[in-house]
């Protein structure tokens, strides 16, 4: 068992698109755990577009970190050490953890994997936060019911692919935007999406939701924001429903763009626009895990992992987010079990 340990800081405050400066690799001592911690080795590593808010100095709904800081993500791993904590050496636990080889944590703070419900990856992917984002912001926001049409953005994503499979259980039409023909592909071919949007190859927005969505948005799940956003608020039916996720396009713009006022589109439709905060619906998560590891199993649900290897490659797994690279949930494989 190795007696160092890697991990990523936060080197600097990026100004716009972060960058490989933004990420500082340093090597220290193991992390010996206090009473009632254990040291758990990482396994899998989870890299989310949320973490941009996170290196600004400025408000955020997460807790920005500070210059010099460790990076902190959605970890799987292995505990290796016990101090009089509820984990044994050689238990898979998942929490938020460093961006590092090993870490401790309080055993409060770890929620155990069962290995019988999936891959031990997918407890930061469809298992995980993302599956349950789509999960509550579906069911409980957007509100998809049979006979409407579902719109999603980043529909290739680990939120979006989810959301919009489970928009299609309740019986509606739906409507995904991705980055490449390889994306659309995927949802049509292997997600049972009814169409998909490459909005890289689209000039007009509002014109290919007049094709893929004819009469209209009833549920928009919002994952990107920017002008796409903008086109779909134009189709929304009276009674829509707006379920604002992430807001992508944005996170690197170090000014604010001001658009169109969309705002008089709300009047006339009705609609209802609501953010989202997964950890609202933190009481529910076993059954948002339960039905979702359900509807895995039966293959109701597919999913789909992008996995670069190597801690020190984290910082690129991360940067690729924000280029569209991944499809489905983008994580970083540090170690395997028993090593």
């Amino acid at each position: 068992m190795s007696e160092t340990n890697r991990k990523f800081l936060l080197a600097k405050r990026p100004e716009g698109t972060p960058d490989r400066d933004t990420f500082e690799l340093v090597e220290e001592d193991r992390p010996e755990p206090g009473p009632g911690e254990v040291t758990v080795r990482t396994l899998y590593l989870s890299v989310d577009p949320y973490m941009r808010g996170r290196m600004d100095a400025g408000e955020s709904y997460a807790e920005p970190w500070d210059v010099g800081e460790p990076l902190q993500g959605g970890v799987v791993g292995e505990v290796v050490e016990s101090n009089g904590a509820s984990f044994e050496p050689g238990d898979v636990v998942t929490g938020n953890l460093q961006w590092a080889d090993y870490a401790t944590a309080k055993a409060s703070d770890l929620h155990p994997v069962n290995p019988d419900l999936g891959p031990i990856s997918t407890a930061l992917g469809v298992l995980g936060m993302p599956g349950r984002t789509a999960y509550f912001g579906t069911r409980e926001v957007a509100e998809p019911k049979a006979g409407d049409t579902f719109v999603v953005t980043g529909a290739a994503g680990a939120v979006g692919s989810v959301a919009g499979q489970i928009a299609k259980l309740s019986g509606a039409r739906v409507v995904g935007f991705a980055g490449s023909d390889e994306k659309v592909a995927f949802l049509e071919d292997d997600l049972g999406f009814d169409a998909g949007i490459n909005y890289k190859q689209t000039d007009d927005y509002r014109a290919a939701l007049d094709e893929a969505a004819p009469d209209g948005v009833d549920a928009y799940f919002d994952n990107v924001g920017g002008p796409i956003t903008d086109a779909v608020f134009t189709k929304l039916n009276v009674d829509a429903r707006v379920a604002v996720c992430g807001q992508i396009s944005l996170y690197n713009a170090e000014e604010m763009p001001m658009g169109p006022r969309k705002l008089p589109q709300l009047i006339s439709t009705r609609a209802r626009v609501q953010g989202l905060l997964v950890g609202d619906f933190a009481p529910r998560f076993e059954q948002a895990t339960r039905d979702l590891a359900e509807w895995v199993a039966s293959g109701e649900v597919q999913y789909r992992e992008t996995v670069t290897e190597g801690l020190e490659n984290a910082p690129d797994a991360f940067l690729g987010l924000f280029e569209g690279e991944n499809i489905g949930k983008q994580l970083v494989k540090v170690g395997e079990r028993g090593e």
